[in-house]
């Protein structure tokens, strides 16, 4: 493709606030996110939720993927599990990787993505909270908006598409489309 039809595809995806392209590939646990690849890009609130199984604080046991709870688990209403990428607020970046599903009726308001403690922690400048699992520091702030970048999809059930509400039921289908345009999202969330 050339440069010129390039450029008019970044520019018509930014206007859609999505972009879909090619399979490259990244790890959500590698800590450089400035070179890499997306297959979607996008905007939304995120939540935070940390689940130790102790039923403490809501949590219904392990997560969905068989992953114990960690730094950069979040909770997706209708991305695969295993789906990678990254995370920006306020200039900051996360990697993150869907090992749960959530948040549920809030999906249905708009809170797409639901952030392990932790890292919602060190997005915002808070503390994770060990005692409450919560996030102390905050101001009570429970919500943020953050932009995403998807830079891998998982391989079970899910939609591979913006998120939609866990009401939907697309955690539940399998979606075999492929993106094949490939569309650099090296500065993306700044």
């Amino acid at each position: 493709m050339s440069a010129r039809l390039r450029a008019i595809a970044m520019f018509a995806a930014s206007a859609a606030t999505a972009l879909t392209i090619g399979s490259t590939a990244a790890h959500a646990d590698s800590g450089n996110t400035d070179q890499k690849q997306g297959l979607l890009k996008g905007s939304t609130t995120a939540s935070y939720f940390w689940d130790d199984a102790s039923g403490r604080a809501g949590d219904t046991g392990l997560p969905a993927a068989g992953k114990p709870m960690q730094k950069g688990l979040v909770a997706s209403p209708s991305w695969p599990l295993m789906t990678e990428g990254y995370v920006v607020y306020k200039g900051k970046k996360m990697p993150f990787f869907v090992g749960d599903r959530g948040p549920g009726d809030p999906s249905n308001r708009g809170v797409m993505l639901d952030l392990d403690a932790k890292t919602f922690a060190e997005l915002t400048g808070g503390t994770f909270n060990p005692d409450t699992l919560g996030v102390d520091g905050v101001g009570g702030e429970g919500h943020i908006k953050i932009d995403y970048v998807v830079t891998k999809w998982g391989d079970g059930v899910g939609k591979k598409s913006f998120p939609v509400a866990f009401s939907t039921g697309a955690w539940s289908e399998k979606d075999n489309s492929t993106m094949t345009q490939q569309v650099s999202v090296k500065n993306a969330g700044h």
